[in-house]
């Protein structure tokens, strides 16, 4: 057999796993990054005083555009990747979306317009936070509206407008919003002064045991709504192989409750950024290989191997050049004082 022969064999079932987990990448590092000024966004209007407001906004302003990249990346990259799995999750969830979408654009405005004014400062206090609690709800809907899979019939959407919107979903929609504000509680804990920071860890308590409550919810509702799922977690075979997940995961959350305690300084963010990342990591575990559960697999959903090779040449560029940008600009404006952000 031929090299060219091997190839063609073993890239159809390999570029959907390389595609695929660019796109794991985009889309945990936008949660993470992107759910950090979301959810300082929810905790806006409970913020001590205006000029705690001022602290909370400056801290994030070197970095919240940029941290919206990820969000491109994951979606353009499902469309050009996986472009039967696009076709089926768009209609599905246009609503949710959309309504996304416009939470996104009504904070992007509001932080834009905020220091420009002095009247009606109010008023943009309150598109940002409600930009993103719109936000953070929707993408919470969206994750828990995936996680229940959707009807397909011939490789096309065939629910309603409305299948998203669940019991289940709306579950999932609260607890994104508190990992949301657990981050961006854990981010004050580093970036704010002596004040704000001791605020900050008395919100990260509060948000810790609510993140703790809804793993124990789903770490249930999910296998009992999925019996594929429990199945998977549940085989003697894979118990002992998937047993370090939940049990990482509650070592993150002791470790989480003993920084916030102890005080310690960036403890409460990474410790918080290790249980988004363990979460995510059981949700793999439970879903793959399936891009549109039930249903449909990343290798069902893929382009062509030659369309997902081309994209590959600018994507392996690409990518570090992202992350590198990313990293570095984090460390070079990480001193920025807050209160100069904008002058």
């Amino acid at each position: 057999m031929t090299p060219a022969i091997e190839l063609s064999q073993v890239l159809p079932v390999l570029l959907p796993l390389v595609w695929a987990a660019i796109l794991a990448l985009g889309v945990f590092l936008y949660v993470l990054l992107g759910g950090y000024d979301l959810g300082l966004g929810v905790l806006f209007p409970l913020a001590p005083s205006n000029e705690d407001r001022d602290s909370m906004m400056g801290s994030v302003a070197p970095f919240w555009d940029g941290n919206e990249t990820w969000l491109v990346l994951g979606g353009g990259g499902l469309f050009a990747a996986f472009p039967l799995a696009y076709s089926v999750m768009l209609p599905a969830l246009y609503m949710p979306l959309i309504l996304m979408l416009l939470g996104l654009i009504l904070r992007g405005v509001a932080f834009e317009f905020r220091f420009k004014s002095t009247r009606s400062r109010w008023a943009w206090d309150t598109a940002f936070a409600g930009g993103s609690i719109l936000a953070a709800l929707m993408q919470g809907v969206t994750i828990g509206a995936f996680v229940q899979g959707f009807a397909v019939t011939d490789n096309m959407y065939s629910g309603g407008p409305f299948d998203w919107l669940t019991p289940f979903s709306l579950v999932t929609a609260v607890a994104v919003l508190a990992g949301y504000v657990l981050l961006s509680a854990g981010w004050l804990i580093m970036k704010a002064d002596e004040a704000l920071r001791e605020w900050s860890y008395g919100v990260a308590r509060y948000a810790l045991i609510a993140v703790t409550f809804f793993v124990v919810v789903f770490s249930v509702w999910t296998p009992l709504q999925h019996p594929d799922i429990a199945a998977r977690w549940f085989h003697p075979g894979n118990m002992v192989m998937f047993a370090p997940v939940p049990l990482l995961t509650a070592f993150a959350v002791y470790s989480l409750w003993r920084g916030i305690e102890k005080r310690q300084r960036f403890a409460p963010f990474l410790w918080g950024a290790a249980i988004f990342l363990l979460c995510y990591t059981g949700l793999a575990v439970s879903l793959f290989p399936f891009i549109i559960p039930p249903d449909i697999t990343i290798w069902q959903a893929a382009a062509a191997p030659d369309s997902q090779l081309f994209m590959l040449y600018g994507a392996i560029p690409l990518l570090p050049v992202i992350l590198g940008y990313t990293a570095y600009s984090y460390y070079v404006l990480w001193e920025t004082p807050s209160s100069d952000a904008y002058h």
